[in-house]
């Protein structure tokens, strides 16, 4: 009888594994990305059937009634385009956007008048994807043209400002923004780390008003600070303006930063979204502004040339519909009044509604001070829960809020705000 000697084989299941994938797909070494916590807070408020769910999420304003408010101007605007029938209303734009839109653009968020040429001459912009296409614009271009070693963003800030320049490839470095312990602005800090650490060339975001997620905003004082500083260190700022008049009602004392910053001459970029205070999110309709130093105008073709090449690799051409709105309502004096009235109707209703979650909290003798949701400005509060409060806020009482706190405000009105009240209440009580 034969014997038949047979091979033992070691299985190699990495080996395996890393072959079986290979096999499987070029894209199996792709990294788990987390949901995004705004949107995916969104689609669970939406899902949920609870009578009593509360949305105060995303930043989206809503009436008294917790219904969407379409501004009346803007329905205005559409009625006046629509008439008009323009046979060119669906054809692309030109590279760099509607340019009457990007004009008016830069009148409304530098404070200038349609005839102050001598600024415009300094000033090079294109129209953007909303706010976050003009950060994300002005974040490549920095990166690719001043190749800046570090940009420092304000802990906290806005969700997607670290995901947009770690894109860039620029290496991130955050200043303290908030005090936690006095819920309040960390000015001090942030002179700190932008004076001792923060390194010529480097770049600096900052949030023109209504910072968010903290809705606390610098002095005129703080700010001329902060830009003597800007200036001496030679910082770049980069300022992101998304929600203009929705700070105190008033687009003018809402720029009032980037205002003293162009008269200063400091160069700096500047990304402007219309989404919040034209209502009109879904037009995704925004501009970005590379402002020039006094004695550099003469670049302003080259940079103007660069960001249009940039933009052409991009997407080509931005949306026509929300930018021919916008036009229309800030090159009307009449519908521009008639838009600061409705931005007047939003942010006193967001003030009314801050002072009610104010006197019901301090009407149950919550534990804990509750003058900062007064302190605070803008669309959003920085309530001072953790995560945990925030948790039982979602699953016990359908309050849908950010884990770290923030709370849209537009999301409150008088039949809801009772009920916000009592659970904020119960989770500071009873939830570490």
């Amino acid at each position: 009888m034969s014997h038949v000697q047979t091979q033992v084989t070691v299985d190699d299941p990495e080996g395996d594994a890393q072959a079986d994938a290979s096999q499987v797909s070029h894209f199996a070494h792709l990294p788990q990305r987390p949901t995004d916590e705004a949107f995916n807070i969104m689609r669970l408020y939406t899902q949920d059937k609870h009578p009593n769910k509360v949305a105060l999420g995303g930043g989206v304003y809503q009436t008294e009634s917790g219904r969407p408010w379409p501004l009346p101007v803007v329905a205005k605007a559409e009625a006046k385009l629509f008439e008009r029938a323009d046979l060119h209303r669906h054809d692309y734009l030109g590279i760099a956007g509607d340019l009457d839109f990007v004009s008016l653009a830069q009148d409304l968020v530098f404070g200038l008048s349609k005839h102050n040429t001598k600024e415009k001459e300094r000033i090079a912009s294109v129209q953007t994807i909303s706010g976050t296409g003009a950060n994300h614009i002005g974040a490549m271009f920095i990166a690719n043209h001043l190749k800046p070693r570090r940009v420092w963003i304000s802990n906290p800030t806005w969700i997607n400002h670290h995901a947009i320049w770690r894109m860039a490839g620029v290496e991130i470095q955050e200043y303290p923004y908030y005090d936690a312990s006095s819920r309040s602005f960390n000015f001090e800090g942030t002179i700190d780390a932008l004076e001792n650490k923060a390194q010529p060339g480097d770049v600096v975001l900052f949030q023109a008003c209504a910072h968010n997620p903290t809705g606390l905003d610098p002095t005129k004082d703080q700010w001329n600070k902060i830009a003597d500083v800007c200036r001496n260190r030679r910082l770049f700022p980069f300022f992101d303006c998304a929600y203009q008049g929705f700070a105190t009602g008033s687009p003018e004392r809402d720029a009032w930063a980037l205002h003293r910053f162009l008269e200063l001459g400091i160069e700096m970029g500047v990304a402007q979204s219309f989404s919040k205070n034209f209502s009109i999110y879904g037009q995704r309709t925004g501009a970005f502004h590379l402002v020039l130093a006094q004695e550099a105008a003469a670049y302003r073709e080259s940079a103007f040339k660069n960001l249009c090449f940039q933009v052409r690799g991009e997407y080509s051409t931005p949306p026509r519909h929300g930018a021919a709105i916008i036009k229309e309502v800030l090159g009307n004096d009449d519908m521009y009044q008639e838009w600061l009235d409705n931005l007047g109707v939003m942010s006193d209703r967001i003030k009314q509604m801050r002072q009610e979650l104010y006197n019901g909290l301090v009407a149950l003798r919550t534990p804990g001070t509750w003058e900062h949701i007064l302190n605070q400005i803008g669309m959003f509060s920085y309530l001072g829960l953790t995560p945990g409060q925030v948790a039982v806020l979602v699953d016990k009482y359908h309050i849908y809020a950010m884990s770290t706190g923030r709370a849209c405000i537009a999301g409150l009105n008088p039949s809801n705000v009772k009920y916000v009240v009592g659970a904020i209440d119960d989770v500071v009580r009873n939830v570490q």
